[in-house]
């Protein structure tokens, strides 16, 4: 197959980009009930799959969802990759219930199982990190909180809203008024020499980067580690804006990196941080799938 900005495999085979995937019945489509994961793809293949494919596992379990198959995941994966141009760098597996089954003797799919949709294209093209706090906030009680869920809408918002406002990522408190994450990254406060991500139980997701960040920290003896409860308040991103503290985010897209810009303020990479992102970038090279 020719090479295309955007390639797409849904029902077993690869697909014409244009050409229409999800049932109107889909409670994926319906009512948003479905699942995401998104991976970086690095010559050609993705980045830490199988952490990505566990997570989608464990919250497809979580939320209900029919479990899809490893083996069929990780087909349409090697086929849409195999059918990509050099431009992609960004791999997207979609999950959903899919349609209702027929009912003994009426027309349709008597086995519909999950629908899986796998899509690749090019990786967003970004300056330095310019975050912007949103005025929405992370609902940690949510059964959603710490799942990539396609009920998007909300995080959709807030970064449209930082994008107006000149920047390209939305910081989140969560209800109880803590540091809670960004609508496509996770966050790291460095704060009197240590750098600080806010822990699973303030709602953010548990993102792949982020426990990978962590890990290798630990091995290298860096000083990062999961904030306690009442560490990183949402008025630390005033002391980051001061130049008291410094802020770094890590996704599946944008690895580790500093902030340089809060709400229009340029803002210093704090040490420990630079030092996670030089790691960061070294362990990535040396494993795909770690």
């Amino acid at each position: 197959m020719t090479a295309v900005t955007s390639v797409v495999w849904a029902g077993g085979r690869l697909r014409d980009p244009r050409e229409p995937v999800v049932a109107g019945t889909d409670p994926g489509y319906t009512t948003g009930l479905g699942l995401f994961e998104t991976c970086a793809v690095v010559g050609g293949r993705a980045f830490a799959l199988t952490r990505h494919l566990d997570r989608l596992a464990s919250s497809s379990a979580a939320l209900g969802l029919p479990p899809v198959d490893d083996a069929e995941v990780r087909a349409a994966v090697a086929a849409v990759l195999a059918a990509s141009g050099p431009e992609v760098g960004r791999l997207r597996v979609t999950v959903t219930a899919g349609p209702p089954a027929a009912e003994p003797g009426e027309p349709g799919d008597p086995g519909a199982g999950p629908a899986l949709v796998v899509a690749a294209g090019p990786a967003p093209v970004r300056g330095p990190a310019h975050v912007v706090r949103s005025r929405w906030v992370r609902n940690e009680r949510s059964p959603l909180a710490g799942h990539k869920s396609t009920s998007y809408a909300a995080d959709v918002l807030a970064l449209a809203a930082a994008v107006r406002a000149g920047g390209d990522e939305a910081l989140l408190a969560n209800t109880r008024g803590a540091l809670c994450e960004g609508t496509t990254s996770n966050v790291l406060a460095e704060v009197h020499g240590e750098l600080l991500t806010p822990a699973l139980s303030s709602g953010c997701l548990p993102g792949v980067t982020r426990a990978l960040a962590l890990a290798w920290a630990a091995e290298a003896g860096l000083p990062v580690r999961e904030a306690r409860e009442d560490e990183l308040p949402w008025r630390v991103v005033d002391d980051v804006r001061a130049g008291r503290a410094g802020l770094a985010l890590a996704g599946s897209l944008r690895g580790v990196v500093g902030v340089e810009v809060v709400e229009g303020a340029p803002v210093a990479v704090g040490p420990v941080t630079a030092a996670l992102a030089s790691l960061f970038r070294a362990r990535a090279a040396d494993d795909l799938d770690p």
